[in-house]
């Protein structure tokens, strides 16, 4: 496979005709997101109000993300078949409808019943939306454009405990829910306005054997793991059985997918070592970043008793830290490549965690605040040009068949960083008594956090070497006119 890198003086700029499409994409990846947590915060208040368990009303987030992990590998091959812009427009209007019938939802039933809906319609929203970017920009602007989506991506789980807390103490429960319709009417307005329009292409039939394989495996792997971070543990049954199956019917797909003629998913990229290492590392830095996600706010709760409320505010530095370095990134990855700032934001990560793997009961709130800023500029400076650097080792016709497997990498990732810092937490929350051992607990489970975010500098160097070695090939007579003629057609 013939790789393509990014210049390394000066990449073009990005024309105004794309931040258009981006501001359409923004607005349905924060819908999408932000659903994620948005309603984690009502859990309670649903169990009391629609007069069921709290077993019971855990289905409402987990049918959702089990929602999410079905559709997203069918996506690439749905945006082929119909156009992205069509399926765009399908997504947010199939998110829009859930969303009002969950606010007029009746028992807990019919809510679990809506949120599927609604999870549907979210979960082919980011990746069909990261195509149009990746496809409007081209491969030496894509860093820049993209950096824009990590934007939501690191503010929705900061920012939405907030919103839910707020809206469900003023308004009630029904208006986390209502509260995406507006939005959700403006961004199909804008989408028919001013995404560009995309032909259908020759999708080939549906691999109704993959989508089995995969849309079964994924939300199984997604239930299973749900089940081991909810506080029964990687070795109970509810969680052992479903990931068990989840691996074996995702290694299925994988042989099946490397015989199949067209898959549903070309897996062959993972023979492109930058695309690997890419995906590797947007894996654990996924894996780190929503992990400790869950982390933080049970220790502002626990150790500090802090109000939800104020919980989501301390938790606001984190998401300025990414918010400041994503569009810096951004612009450098086309500029460098995804490499050296994928690895530096990686070491910066991996250290800014561990004043957090040393908090006490008294910890300053200064401190605290610092090492979340840090941390979110560790994030910022990494995922998005690791996902860049994905995109700049593509052909263009390899776009709609890369996007999916990045976004199942990251949810996969955050789904197991988020089970395991749960389990570890909740194993040493089992023998603490009185608040010094309970803020150790929580230093055992950061430790388990620095451990992640430190797995992810191996693949940020192998991606680093990967590069440089594109790069000294394209300096070699006969690379060159054919990296720039891919990439001319790329533009």
């Amino acid at each position: 496979m013939i790789t393509v890198v990014t210049e390394s003086k000066a990449a073009p700029r990005v024309g105004r005709d794309v931040w258009p499409i981006a501001v359409v994409v923004i607005a349905g990846s924060i819908l999408s997101i932000l659903d994620v947590t948005i309603v984690n915060v009502a859990l309670e208040t649903l169990s009391h109000d629609l007069a069921s368990s709290i077993g019971s009303v855990q289905w409402v987030a987990t049918g959702y993300m089990l929602a999410i992990a079905a559709v997203i590998p069918v996506s690439g091959w749905a945006a082929r078949r119909i156009g992205t812009k069509q399926l765009y427009l399908v997504s947010l209007v199939l998110f829009t409808l859930g969303s009002v019938l969950c606010g007029f939802a009746w028992s807990i039933d019919s809510l679990i019943v809506f949120r599927v809906l609604q999870g549907l319609g979210g979960g082919m929203l980011m990746p069909t939306g990261m195509m149009i970017l990746a496809r409007a920009a081209g491969p030496h602007r894509v860093g820049s454009v993209l950096s824009v989506i990590g934007v939501p991506m690191v503010l929705a789980p900061v920012f939405g405990p907030v919103i839910g807390g707020l809206l469900v103490e003023n308004f009630g429960w029904r208006w986390i829910f209502f509260v995406n319709v507006p939005v959700g009417i403006v961004a199909v307005l804008l989408a028919l306005r001013l995404l560009p329009s995309a032909r259908a292409e020759k999708a080939g039939p549906l691999d109704w054997i993959g989508v089995a394989l995969l849309s079964s495996g994924l939300p199984a792997l997604t239930y299973g793991l749900a089940e081991a971070g909810s506080g029964g543990g990687f070795a109970s049954g509810q969680a052992l059985v479903p990931i068990a199956a989840g691996l074996g019917l995702t290694a299925a797909f994988v042989l099946h997918a490397l015989r199949a003629a067209r898959p549903l998913l070309d897996v062959r990229l993972y023979g492109n070592r930058a695309f690997a290492a890419s995906s590797a590392t947007t894996f654990f830095l996924g894996a780190s970043l929503f992990g400790a996600m869950i982390l933080m706010p049970l220790y502002f709760q626990v150790v500090r008793g802090d109000s939800v409320v104020r919980t989501g505010l301390l938790l606001i530095p984190q998401g300025l830290g990414a918010a400041v370095t994503l569009p810096i990134a951004g612009r450098l990855a086309d500029r460098i490549g995804g490499g050296p700032l994928a690895l530096t934001g990686a070491v910066v990560t991996t250290l800014s965690t561990i004043p957090l793997a040393l908090l006490t009961a008294g910890t300053p709130a200064w401190h605290i605040e610092a090492a979340l800023f840090a941390r979110g500029m560790g994030v910022g400076m990494a995922m998005i040009p690791a996902m860049s650097a994905a995109y700049a080792v593509l052909r263009p016709e390899q776009i709609a068949d890369a996007t999916p497997q990045l976004t199942v990498v990251q949810r996969v990732g955050g789904s197991i960083g988020t089970a395991v810092l749960a389990v570890a937490l909740d194993h040493s929350l089992r023998h603490a008594a009185g608040p010094a051992a309970t803020a150790a607990a929580f230093r055992h489970a950061f430790w388990w956090a620095f451990a992640i975010s430190l797995v992810a500098v191996a693949p940020a160097i192998v991606l680093l070497r990967a590069e440089r070695r594109a790069l000294r090939e394209r300096a070699t007579p006969g690379a060159a006119g054919r990296a720039a003629g891919i990439a001319r057609e790329a533009a």
